[in-house]
């Protein structure tokens, strides 16, 4: 079929237009209280044929200068506002809730939710028909989608891209990784503090996110693989002029997409969020996407479970090499295809519904069946890849009933199978106190576990959970050991690193209960996670457990403590599952 932009193969009827939109409740007409609305937005100078019923875009900005990622969005938006205006659209800037990943504590992950509920509401609460999500940072990214979700509103994502490579010495320098990686070799005694410090300016030497395939960037593929942004968005670097010419053909297409009804609910589809789970083995992606494209799904009502990673990732090899599982960093990964390229293997691998419709109006395998490979050492060949089961390994046991996650393709092989006594941390400050003491009784062999960090406990579940090993341990050359958390891991960290534990313990899970000196199974390729105790001793200290974290008593704090679930259903707000509609508010005045 074709839709009214011409475009074959997908399965959209669009709506008829010209039609009546929901601005026009607010715009359209000559009572006083049309007058009201359309009369004090004429003080910014708009002529009156604007609010003659066309599209009004409400261009969503998470820019600030306390988020770096996003420090550019401002002139981002301004090619967006172009392209809403050539295709006969009246684009509105909007600033929303920023949540930045290196600036918020206690983490941003903590404000994820609150983000969408506020985006949430400005999309229902005001008059535009449909909305540019522009986004970067790590939490921007789900919480925008997530709130567009809930009010389903034709919506588009652009994202801010990356940074451009960094470079130390010779040597690319990964945001994220490299700090882990330096931060462990200071602990080691291989690296000195000096060129710690020589290389900081190395690590960020452009605007955008971080060039590995961290979070930001994952989420950004995520996007681009569930069909919510243009094919191509997710790599192009965040100063390169390819960023702003795909900023305003997204302005434009929102206006069509608002003209043909084109809703999130059209393209959030069980396809769409199996595609963009086989996409993040194939590119190693962030273990943040887990908690993130969970919320989003429990936004729309999809089925969406921790057994679906596992089971979809199983198949999925990882073929792009870039840090922090590869070599190479994301302005390659660019320049060699990007997304598309990998999308296009997966088809051809038979791993992709290739009918899956976007926002471009086209399905996912009309986007991307004639892009070109341009680098195959960047993006592999599926019979030559980096690793060869790249997705989300989910670990269940007596330690983690409902689930514990891991990304394979940054780990260690040789761990994946792994017996060890157990060193346990209360909290992340009792981590700290303890982890460079040389009396603490630790070696490689042992099992690293830290309770307390999970979305009641830290609160907002951190990115805590790739602990620096012990600096004992670091000096014997050993750069990896088992570490098992409650808590998140930066998508540029790496290791053999258990996380998103549930029930987490400070909602009284299993891992509330580990003493020092239990012994502890990992078995990946089983998924398998057990603590070696009898379920009688188990049950006991579970009833004589003691929750050591206080509630909070007021604020968004408190709320957050009441009604956040779980990591294995996506750490959202139990009151929003499935809560999507868009209904308009009457007007009050």
């Amino acid at each position: 079929m074709t839709d009214s932009a011409g475009r074959k193969g997908a399965r959209f009827t669009p709506a008829e237009w010209p039609r009546k939109l929901r601005s026009q409740e607010w715009y359209g007409g000559t009572s006083r209280d049309n007058i009201y609305h359309r009369g004090w937005l004429k003080n910014q100078g708009y002529p009156h044929d604007l609010f003659d019923g066309r599209p009004v875009i409400g261009i969503l900005n998470t820019w600030s200068d306390l988020t770096p990622c996003n420090g550019h969005l401002r002139e981002l938006a301004e090619k967006v506002k172009a392209g809403v205006w050539e295709a006969g659209g009246f684009p509105l800037e909007v600033p929303v809730f920023s949540a930045s990943e290196n600036t918020y504590r206690p983490t941003a992950m903590m404000y994820r939710n609150l983000a969408a509920l506020a985006v949430e509401e400005t999309m229902r609460a005001q008059p535009i028909d449909g909305a540019v999500l522009l986004v970067g940072c790590d939490k921007t990214t789900p919480s925008l989608m997530m709130g567009a979700a809930s009010t389903d509103l034709p919506s588009i994502v652009v994202t801010g891209g990356p940074m451009l490579n960094g470079w130390f010495r010779g040597e690319r320098v990964g945001s994220g990784t490299a700090l882990w990686q330096m931060s462990e070799a200071i602990k080691a005694g291989t690296m000195s503090r000096e060129d710690f410090l020589d290389a900081e300016q190395a690590m960020s030497r452009s605007s955008g996110t971080c060039n590995t395939m961290g979070t930001a960037s994952t989420m950004a593929s995520m996007a681009e693989a569930l069909g919510m942004a243009l094919s191509g968005n997710a790599a192009i670097p965040a100063v390169d002029s390819r960023r702003r010419v795909m900023a305003q053909m997204t302005g434009r297409r929102i206006v069509q997409m608002v003209k043909d009804d084109l809703k999130p609910s059209d393209v959030l589809t069980k396809k769409a969020f199996e595609n963009a789970i086989r996409t993040n083995g194939a590119i190693g992606g962030s273990t943040n996407a887990v908690v993130h494209l969970l919320a989003l799904a429990g936004r729309v009502g999809i089925d969406l479970t921790l057994d679906d990673w596992d089971r979809l990732g199983r198949e999925v090899p990882t073929i792009v090499n870039l840090m922090p599982s590869g070599k190479y960093l994301m302005e390659e990964f660019f320049y060699a295809g990007g997304l598309p390229v990998v999308l296009k293997r997966l088809g051809e691998a038979g791993l992709l519904h290739k009918d899956a419709l976007t926002v471009s109006g086209e399905t996912q395998w009309d986007q991307v069946k004639d892009v070109v490979n341009w680098n195959e050492d960047v993006i592999l060949p599926m019979d030559k890849p980096l690793r060869p089961q790249g997705g989300m390994a989910v670990l269940r046991g007596n330690l983690a009933p409902r689930g514990a996650v891991l990304k394979p393709s940054a780990a260690s092989p040789s761990l994946m199978v792994h017996r060890g006594r157990a060193v346990v941390f209360t909290d992340i400050d009792d981590y700290k106190r303890k982890i460079a003491d040389p009396d603490l009784d630790i070696d490689e062999t042992c099992i690293m576990v830290l309770q307390n960090c999970g979305p009641r406990g830290y609160p907002g579940m951190a990115e805590v959970g790739n602990m620096g090993l012990p600096p004992k341990v670091l000096k014997k050359g050993i750069t990896d050991m088992i570490r098992i958390s409650d808590a998140r891991m930066s998508g540029t960290a790496y290791g053999t690193v258990i996380l998103h534990v549930s029930p987490e313990a400070a909602a009284g899970g299993p891992l509330a209960i580990v003493r020092d000196g239990d012994f502890i199974e990992v078995d990946v390729p089983n998924r398998r996670l057990h603590l070696d105790v009898s379920d009688e001793e188990i049950e006991r200290r579970l009833q004589a457990w003691k929750n050591p974290m206080s509630r909070p008593q007021s604020g968004y704090a408190m709320l957050y403590h009441d009604h956040v679930t779980g990591a294995d259903t996506g750490a959202d707000f139990d009151f929003l599952k499935g809560m999507r509609g868009n209904a308009v508010p009457k007007d009050s005045h």
